[in-house]
């Protein structure tokens, strides 16, 4: 018989059919970068909401820097790690009792004073105070030199016109400061709208090293990284089932051309 030869191509690993796609390579390492992927996703969220507290900002003291209405996230420190220059949120019984947000401008031990030449005076040095709108001066009004005691703040808003701050606690026993164990949080970052992280205060570096940021840019990394990983690894399957098919398409039309 005079029977005709054809040449029928097999199908790769991953081309069509029921079976797993790709090759056993591929399918192992899709499966550990979801693996990894997640414990880095979910470890970061977990991360993040042991050291950072969400907050609402209900006035506008702390304009320009923060709006009433923003969502700020603040990391959970003690307030002996509090610095100058620190935007904190803490709770006093005088300050009615509530969560406040201000600026930490002295700490125990300082002097501070307003105002000559429309600056705050610390320990008899002017600061320069970037985070204020320009041209505005420290202090709608003058206030007598206030000597901080040991394990107390002074803080101030930095809407110096519309803030109920330590200024207007001078009369007070403590001469409007507060405790450091009053502090709750150091606010990191403000997250809604999209300000990003509050920039470190330089005007206070001539008094003393500033505060680091929290964190928060490691936390965004390893929550990003995940993601993508998660990503990429779910979307080897879909991928090497498509190349597969690509694949056996070609070799079925070069297979019939083969007599």
């Amino acid at each position: 018989m005079g029977g005709e030869s054809i040449t029928h191509t097999a199908p790769r690993s991953g081309a069509t059919g029921p079976g797993p796609v790709g090759s056993r390579t591929g399918q192992r390492l899709s499966g550990l970068a979801v693996a990894l992927g997640l414990v880095l996703f979910l470890g970061g969220f977990a991360w993040g909401a042991v050291v950072y507290r969400p907050y609402t900002v209900p006035t506008s003291s702390m304009t320009p820097t923060i709006d009433a209405g923003d969502r700020i996230l603040a990391q959970r420190v003690d307030g002996g790690e509090v610095r100058r220059g620190d935007v904190v949120v803490f709770k006093d019984a005088t300050w009615a009792n509530a969560p406040m947000v201000k600026r930490v401008v002295a700490v125990g031990g300082d002097t501070v004073a307003c105002c000559q030449d429309g600056k705050l005076k610390v320990n008899g040095k002017e600061i320069d105070e970037t985070y204020l709108p320009k041209g505005t001066p420290a202090e709608m009004s003058n206030f007598p030199t206030v000597t901080v005691p040991e394990g107390r703040l002074f803080l101030l808003g930095d809407e110096r016109g519309n803030s109920v701050d330590s200024t207007a606690h001078l009369t007070d026993a403590a001469s409007g400061t507060v405790a450091r164990s009053a502090v709750d949080a150091r606010v990191d970052s403000v997250v809604w709208p999209m300000k990003g992280m509050l920039e470190r205060p330089t005007g206070f570096e001539p008094l003393g090293t500033l505060s680091s940021p929290g964190p928060l840019r490691t936390i965004l990394a390893l929550v990003l990284a995940g993601a993508v990983l998660v990503l990429g690894g779910g979307a080897y399957g879909p991928v090497a089932k498509r190349t597969g098919a690509s694949r056996a398409r070609r070799a079925s039309a070069e297979s019939a051309g083969v007599r």
